[in-house]
Order: C-alpha cells, then sequence, then structure tokens
C-alpha cells in the first residue's frame, strides 16, 4: 500500500494516532450525545426466590470463609458483573444465630434494610444498636462496623452501598478491624443511624394525612443522611399509580410491605415483600400497587444535585 501524501489528512491522521490522539473532529465515538443513553436495564429481584439460596449458603458457609454472607445483585447489562444500577449495589445477606461478622471499615457509603428476624444488632463506631424488621440503619463512609445475631433466628437483611461510584472515581479504601471487633462498645436503645420501623410508620400517616387518603404518601429517612445516597419510605394504597416520572438520578425500590407492579419504560415488573427493582437514570416509571404498599427508595440524587445534574420530569 502507497504512503498517504505527506500533506493530506489521512498522513495527518496517522501523525497524532500514534500519540494516543483523537481529532475532535472526526471521533470515531462520540463524546457527547443530546440526553443520557439506556446503558443499565429495569430489572427486579426475588427475594421468594433468594431466600432459600441464602438458607444453603447458611448451612454450606460460615462465617470463617465469609464473614458477610451475602448475594450480590448485578445488573444483567452485558458486560456488567457487580453494579446493581450505576452508582449503587445492592445484596441480600443473612446472618445465623451466634454468628458474628467482624469489624471493618471502608470509604464507600453503605446502608441495610432489615426484612426477617430479631435478636441481631450492628455495632458502628463503637455504638451498639439492635437491628428488627422494617428498620434502616446506616453505616456512613469510613465508621468501623461489625454485625452480630444474639437471638435464636435467621436475620435477613438487604445491603445498598455506593461501592460502583468509589470505582469510578477511584477513592477505594478498605480496612479490617486490627482487633476484629470494637473494645469499647456501648449499647444504645436509639441512635440517628438507626430509623426505627414504627417511626417510620408514624411519619407516613402524618404524611397520609397531609396528602389525603387516595394519594401516595413519601417521607425522607433523616436527619442522619449519607452524602451520596439518599432514602425515601413510600406508601402506595391499594388500587394507586403514583405520577410518571424521569429523573437522572438511579433508584433501587426494596419492597418492605404489599404488593403491586412498577413500569419502567413500558416494560412492567410485579413485585412483592423483599423483592428489589432497579430503576436506571432517565427510564420513565410508575408504581402501581395491588394492595397497600410501602416501598424503600434508594437513590443517587444527592450526587447528582451537588454536581448540577439532577434533572426531573414527568413525561
Amino acid at each position: 500500500m502507497a504512503a498517504p501524501e505527506a500533506d493530506s489528512l489521512e498522513a495527518l491522521y496517522d501523525a497524532f494516532a500514534s500519540m494516543n490522539m483523537e481529532g475532535g473532529w472526526h471521533r470515531k465515538f462520540p463524546a457527547l450525545w443530546p440526553e443520557p443513553r439506556r446503558n443499565f436495564l429495569p430489572h427486579v429481584w426475588r427475594y421468594a426466590e433468594v431466600k432459600p439460596i441464602l438458607d444453603r449458603a447458611g448451612r454450606l458457609v460460615d462465617t470463617a470463609q465469609a464473614e458477610r454472607r451475602n448475594l450480590t445483585m448485578f445488573n444483567p447489562v452485558e458486560g456488567n458483573v457487580y453494579s446493581t444500577v450505576r452508582t449503587i449495589v445492592a445484596a441480600y445477606q443473612m446472618i445465623r444465630p451466634g454468628e458474628v461478622a467482624r469489624a471493618h471499615r471502608h470509604t464507600p457509603n453503605a446502608l441495610r434494610l432489615i426484612l426477617e428476624g430479631r435478636g441481631t444488632y450492628t455495632v458502628v463506631d463503637g455504638s451498639q444498636v439492635e437491628m428488627r424488621p422494617g428498620d434502616v440503619l446506616l453505616t456512613p463512609n469510613w465508621a468501623w462496623h461489625s454485625h452480630a445475631n444474639g437471638g435464636g433466628e435467621d436475620c435477613y437483611w438487604m445491603d445498598f452501598l455506593d461501592v460502583p461510584l468509589v470505582h469510578l472515581m477511584e477513592p477505594m479504601f478498605y480496612q479490617p478491624h486490627p482487633a476484629g471487633l470494637e473494645a469499647d462498645v456501648t449499647e444504645l436503645a436509639e441512635a440517628p443511624i438507626a430509623f426505627r420501623w414504627e417511626d417510620t410508620l408514624a411519619a407516613l400517616d402524618a404524611e397520609q394525612a397531609r396528602v389525603g387518603e387516595g394519594a401516595p404518601a413519601s417521607v425522607t429517612l433523616g436527619p442522619a443522611q449519607l452524602d451520596t445516597i439518599a432514602l425515601r419510605m413510600m406508601r402506595i394504597p391499594a388500587g394507586v399509580e403514583t405520577a410518571s416520572l424521569r429523573t437522572t438520578a438511579n433508584n433501587i425500590f426494596a419492597v418492605v410491605r404489599g404488593n403491586g407492579t412498577t413500569v419502567v419504560d413500558g416494560q412492567a415488573m410485579e413485585w412483592r415483600f423483599g423483592d428489589t427493582v432497579a430503576i436506571p437514570a432517565w427510564r420513565p416509571f410508575t408504581h402501581h400497587a395491588a394492595e397497600d404498599a410501602v416501598l424503600l427508595q434508594v437513590t443517587d440524587e444527592p450526587v447528582l444535585a451537588k454536581l448540577g445534574w439532577l434533572r426531573t420530569e414527568t413525561p
């Protein structure tokens, strides 16, 4: 093949391609596009199918082999092996009576929604707090945390972490506790990091009275919050459908109570207690409750809002 002429476009491209550079006027792949692309997929994970697998893992995998006996929910988009949505990962976890998950800390923020079982507790930076069904508990980044089951029941919960965001930004640090567990521990009945189910129900009752019985009611969990993840509890009365919403934020919904259907970008997904629904960014969605339902919304809105990228529409 003849060499390109010295003053031709082909020669120009060869000159800077060998320098790991690309001309902005002839990109092979665009760097900008009119609106967010549809990358991650809507998906639902069913607790009724997961729980028996966790039970089998409880018999086969002890805490010496895996301190955290969990099953991570990875989005089925091609090439993905970890993230549930772009910036958040969710997992189901189970701890058996007498087991202790040793303390560690990491830069990702984390939280958990307790599904079933009593007698377990978490220790976060020296504060020991009981975990009960319906409770939501926070583990802020770089806080020591461990879990233990001092009761007689297997305990099941859901974890949510911003690990995929940390992967993208690179500041990942992880450290196991040098002694295995924190030595100076204070047992607390209540703590800012623990949102009790009965308090959430009371807040939802108050909000329901304000918006009316036939409308969805939503409350933000706080005042303690994570920097990268916002949390809301939403109650949807039986037979009610939420307004269609599209947002640049990524969302995961966990079913705390009831059953119904979520339609994401035209795809209908049924859900019931304990299920997990992934709704990637910029996909229009609605929820419909077949019976009175309560959903936990886990969203990366704080990140988008901080950077000026949060957009929400009602298409």
